[in-house]
Parts: C-alpha cells; sequence; structure tokens
C-alpha cells in the first residue's frame, strides 16, 4: 500500500517536473528576440512639413493597457491583480483616453502600454481602436512585449501579452525605427518580461534639418537600477551621435526614474517612497539638453492598492528631454486623477530654433 502511495506521489511529481520543464521550453524557444535596430512601417503618414519656428504640442501618455484605471491595483507593486476589471471597464478606459488625447489638439502623441492581443486586456486591439479615434495621425508601433503566456500571479495569471509603443504624428516622418535597449533579466524571468526598446521618427524640417522624436518607455522594476544603467547610457551615446549632426531631439515618454526638477515630497501620500523608483541620475547630462516637466502635477501613482486621493505615493516619471535648439514654450501635465491609467499625461509646447 505504501509503495502504491509512493510511486502515485513520484508519478504526480514526474507529471509535474515535465509540465514546468515542457512550459520553460516551449517559452524559450519561443522568445521574442528583436533585432538591435528594426524598421517599422508608418500608417497613413501625412504629407504635412514641420517648420522652424511654428510652435507644436506633443503628449506623452502610458495607457497602462487601458486596464489599470483609478480603481485597480497590481501585482508587481504589491497588489494582486494582473489584468483589467472587464472587458467591459477596457473599453471604459479606452474610450476615456481616446476622447483626451483627442481634445488635446496635439500634433504628436507618445503613447506607452499600449496593446494589440493580451488576456490582460480582453483582446481589445488597443492600436487599431485609437487609430479609429485620431484618423489624422501618420502612426508608428513597435512591440516591447510578447509573451505566449505569462503564468503569475499563479491563481489569476496575466496570460498571453502583445503590446508595445506607438507614436501618432501629424507630421510627415522620412523613417521610423525600433531600437532595442540593453539590459536582461535572467534567465528565465527574461521570458516573461519586456522587451524594452524606443521609437525613433525622424521628421522633416522646412530648413532642411530633422526632428529626432523618440518614444521611449524605461525599465522599472530591475532590482539595483542595474537595467536602467545600462538603458541611460545607450541613450546618452545615442544622443550625442545625434546632436553632432546639427538636428532637433525630443525624447519623451515614460522614464520610470523621479525626473529632475520634480520632488515626490511635494504630493500628500501616506506611503512611503516604493523600492522601485529611483532619482534620475545626476552624471545624465547631455550637454546643453533641458527637461520639459510639470513639477506640480503627478504623473504616476503606485498600484499597490486602488487609488485615493492622498493615500498613493505620487511622482513625475513621464515627460521630455530636448536639445539645445528646441525652445520649450511650456509643459502642462494633465491631473485626470488617474481615471482611466495608472499614469497621467503630459502635454508640452516647443519650437525649434
Amino acid at each position: 500500500m505504501v509503495r502504491k502511495m509512493l510511486w502515485s506521489l513520484g508519478g504526480i511529481l514526474l507529471a509535474a517536473v515535465l509540465l514546468v520543464g515542457g512550459f520553460l521550453l516551449y517559452v524559450t524557444l519561443t522568445d521574442y528576440k528583436p533585432k538591435p535596430t528594426e524598421p517599422v512601417a508608418v500608417a497613413n503618414n501625412p504629407e504635412r512639413m514641420l517648420r522652424s519656428g511654428d510652435p507644436f504640442a506633443i503628449t506623452t501618455f502610458n495607457i497602462g493597457y487601458a486596464g489599470l484605471d483609478q480603481n485597480e491595483d497590481f501585482f508587481m507593486d504589491g497588489g494582486t491583480h494582473s489584468r483589467s476589471s472587464s472587458k467591459e471597464q477596457t473599453l471604459t478606459n479606452l474610450n476615456g483616453i481616446g476622447s483626451f488625447l483627442t481634445n488635446t489638439n496635439s500634433g504628436i502623441i507618445l503613447i506607452q502600454e499600449v496593446d494589440v492581443k493580451s488576456s490582460r486586456s480582453y483582446d481589445v486591439n488597443e492600436v487599431d481602436a485609437l487609430q479609429a479615434v485620431l484618423p489624422d495621425y501618420g502612426l508608428s508601433y513597435a512591440d516591447n512585449y510578447k509573451v505566449p503566456w505569462v503564468p503569475v500571479p499563479l491563481l489569476h495569471p496575466m496570460g498571453h501579452v502583445h503590446g508595445g509603443i506607438m507614436t501618432l504624428s501629424k507630421y510627415k516622418s522620412t523613417a521610423a525605427t525600433r531600437f532595442d535597449l540593453p539590459g536582461k533579466e535572467k534567465w528565465p524571468r527574461q521570458q516573461f518580461d519586456l522587451d524594452r526598446a524606443f521609437i525613433e521618427n525622424r521628421i522633416p524640417v522646412e530648413n532642411g534639418k530633422e526632428l529626432v522624436l523618440v518614444n521611449l518607455h524605461l525599465s522599472a522594476f530591475d532590482k539595483g537600477g542595474s537595467i536602467r544603467k545600462q538603458q541611460l547610457q545607450f541613450l546618452g551615446e545615442y544622443i550625442a551621435q545625434e546632436a553632432k549632426k546639427g538636428n532637433y531631439l525630443i525624447l519623451g515618454g515614460d522614464w520610470n526614474h523621479s525626473l529632475p526638477g520634480t520632488d515626490p515630497k511635494a504630493f500628500q501620500t501616506t506611503q512611503d517612497w516604493p523600492e522601485w523608483l529611483q532619482p534620475f541620475p545626476q552624471s545624465f547630462k547631455p550637454k546643453g539638453f533641458e527637461w520639459a516637466v510639470d513639477k506640480n502635477t503627478p504623473s504616476v501613482r503606485t498600484v499597490d492598492v486602488p487609488y485615493r486621493e492622498g493615500v498613493n505615493f505620487r511622482a513625475v516619471i513621464d515627460g521630455f528631454l530636448v536639445s539645445p535648439n528646441v525652445e520649450i514654450v511650456k509643459v502642462k501635465g494633465h491631473d485626470l486623477k488617474h481615471e482611466f491609467s495608472d499614469h497621467n499625461p503630459v502635454t508640452a509646447e516647443f519650437r525649434l530654433k
């Protein structure tokens, strides 16, 4: 009897090992491995030319896959959820995001965490949905999260994920490129993590120069920030190369650092400074570059608990870094109270000198 029970237990353990091993083999063999640089198609590319001296606005918005509205938490930040609460809520959030972006009348829109087909957003194609409500924009999209199945949290797994970053522009792009960012987690964690990247759009200016536009989303949860250091070093080298050409540079998006000139302590909270959030390193100082941020409006909240005014820790991690030949006219963070996303959008107005 005992021997029979041991054989049964051994069989169960062997089956479990084979199942887990087979799954890890599958996700390893199917792991998304982008090249260092890849061309990105520009759909609906407009003919409008950007002119020096004319003001234009850019909005950046991490939409949290239209699933991290004010009533949600997220397991990676200490919460319990890994998906939007429902498909209906996903569509409600997406409609609110689309309506807001339409009303900004921005010439360029930078979006992060937009899904194509993911369990966490109930397979809603958010790229198509946003393109439909913003038909006057050219669209560049690049993957940065493509995993057949994320098995955590165990009881309510995130599931399959296919999402990325998206740039919308009313100005003509002569080229768009996906740049893979360095720094990877160890196996097998990397097989379930994002492949961080940025989209570069090259936008011609009437004076013969180019606006080099970068839409980025840096790492957040790497322990010790070692991956973020590699990414910033890569960005610094990229900026130096482009600056030598005399072009205009605007880098915007979710930097996942407390940005220079801002202080999270300015925002009321009952929570401690979260471990994942690091101050932006002072060593990163491209010569003559300036930050376009709104220090008075938080752009992100902690998502270990749903949003409650004065409770969640908040900070400014979304904004723009611009070259010396770009004038910052004004910057405004939009305090949407995190109604549709854990982030608030930021709009800046620029003028090319």
